[in-house]
């Protein structure tokens, strides 16, 4: 029904163009045309499955979805416009005369079937059953071609904006370069900051623990004291947890063995704030695509509970053909950067895979996190 509402929203675009094309030809001005030629994009997209970001966009085996759709924003040069707009008159055309010849059909069917239930003849044909299986099999082979019909037109009004509207693939590829460079700084600044941060844990915590060990030692050496070997001991226990929680952060052993769901199934354990989690995966996805989803929602996690006050996490992690997807939902008080240190972070981690994350988080609350990576 979407792709039959596109079709015949291109036929009557179709005369309308005839008109911007004759006006803009007598008062020389491509506005119009331009303005007409995006309209007929976004007519693609969203109606027949074949522009820019929807989601039966064909990608190419080359380049990532994002990159074989380009934004409908993306502007359009006056004269590949024109070109576009001349071409699919016709196609339009075309498909309106196709959705006319189904209307005619059906309605044919209806009446010619309607008389026959009443008891009356159609056209001078009483309904014996060689004329019914006549006109089922006529019926049917025409229903077949005027479908298959439809379908080419929607495939020609795909190819002709991939055609005219679509940067060609030497525009694709200089694109390519230009965000795999972006992304690849990205990556080296996320790593520099994750350096400083664990080298930051290291000083702060685990060596200033060290420290009071080596004292304490020193002291119930000299005085030969139960007491402070306790002393010592004790906090010798909580370096030893915060070295734990040093290598957990960097890195959790339970990721490799268990997977990613089972790892944040034990990390919502671990929360103070009660995280529910939801969905599962049908097959475990890449190393990097797993460890970029579990950061993601571990950060995530972690705003909500030190930053944004929430008394409930939900977590749902999903997976189809060629796409992992997790979404992190708190009841917090919202107001999250996305240019803060750890979600710009994890946006590079995630854009250096072909993924996509996404921030919602207005004043007030809540606050969505949502990560797509692609796992093909």
């Amino acid at each position: 029904m979407r792709a039959a509402a596109g079709i015949a929203l291109g036929a009557v675009s179709a005369l309308a163009a005839l008109a911007v094309l004759a006006a803009a030809a007598v008062v020389r001005t491509p506005g119009p045309v331009v303005r007409l030629a995006a309209l007929e994009r976004r007519r693609v997209a969203a109606l027949l499955g074949g522009g820019p970001g929807s989601p039966g966009s064909p990608a190419s085996p080359d380049f990532p979805a994002s990159l074989d759709s380009p934004d409908c924003s993306e502007p359009i040069e006056p004269r590949r416009a024109s070109a576009y707009l001349w071409c699919r008159v016709p196609v339009g055309l075309l498909g309106g005369g196709a959705l006319f010849l189904l209307a005619v059909g059906g309605w044919t069917a209806t009446a010619g079937l309607r008389r026959w239930l009443t008891g009356h003849e159609f056209d001078g044909m009483a309904p014996t059953w060689p004329v019914a299986g006549y006109l089922l099999s006529v019926g049917l082979l025409l229903l077949f071609l005027d479908l298959a019909g439809l379908a080419a037109v929607a495939e020609l009004e795909r190819a002709l904006v991939r055609r005219f509207l679509e940067p060609d693939e030497l525009a694709r590829m200089r694109r390519r370069i230009d965000e795999l460079a972006a992304s690849r700084s990205g990556i080296v600044e996320a790593v520099d900051a994750e350096r400083r941060r664990i080298e930051r844990d290291l000083h702060d915590g685990l060596q200033q623990r060290l420290v009071v060990v080596s004292m304490l030692l020193g002291r119930a050496r000299r005085k030969g004291s139960d007491e402070l070997y306790r002393q010592a001991q004790t906090e010798a226990e909580h370096a030893l947890e915060e070295l734990r929680q040093v290598a957990w952060r960097v890195y959790p052993a339970s990721l490799d063995e268990l997977g990613l769901y089972e790892a944040l199934a034990v990390d919502a354990e671990r929360s103070p704030v009660p995280v529910h989690l939801t969905g599962g995966l049908t097959r475990r996805p890449a190393p990097a695509v797993e460890t970029a989803a579990y950061f993601t929602v571990r950060e995530a996690v972690t705003n909500a509970a030190k930053h944004a006050g929430a008394g409930r996490i939900d977590v749902t992690v999903s997976q189809d053909a060629g796409l992992v997807r997790v979404s992190v939902r708190d009841d917090g008080c919202g107001g999250a950067d996305p240019a803060g240190a750890g979600l710009s972070g994890l946006a590079r981690r995630i854009a250096a895979l072909d993924g996509r994350l996404s921030i919602d988080s207005p004043p007030g609350g809540p606050t969505k996190v949502i990560a797509e990576l692609p796992c093909a």
